[in-house]
């Protein structure tokens, strides 16, 4: 037997916690935000298949640890991993993942 649940996403982006958790927060305007949580804000808000337009998923670790920088896998592009360093503005890692336009 075969199931399947409907969700809203249009796209999937997959962050790295632990680098997220080494950097400190690190995005936003005063530095203490997490991206995985301002990207998931951004696309409309909504927790797990109920978000509006972007599933924003936390990975453990995707073992490749950049310093001051966090790990991003668009779902579109698995094959180009992107990495991210710190107080990279949103609006930035929105474009580079195809999320809005620059």
């Amino acid at each position: 037997m075969r199931r399947s649940v409907p969700s809203k996403w249009a796209a999937a982006v997959i962050v790295c916690a632990k680098c997220e958790k080494k950097l400190g927060g690190g995005f936003g305007k005063d530095g203490k935000q997490r991206l995985s949580k301002l990207l998931a804000k951004r696309a409309g808000g909504g927790k797990g298949r109920k978000a509006a337009l972007v599933g924003v998923i936390t990975a453990k670790c995707m073992k490749l640890c950049p310093k001051r920088a966090v790990t991003v896998i668009d779902g579109a592009h698995p094959d180009e991993w992107l990495i991210v360093p710190g107080g990279t503005p949103v609006e930035e890692v929105e474009a580079l993942l195809g999320l809005r336009a620059e």
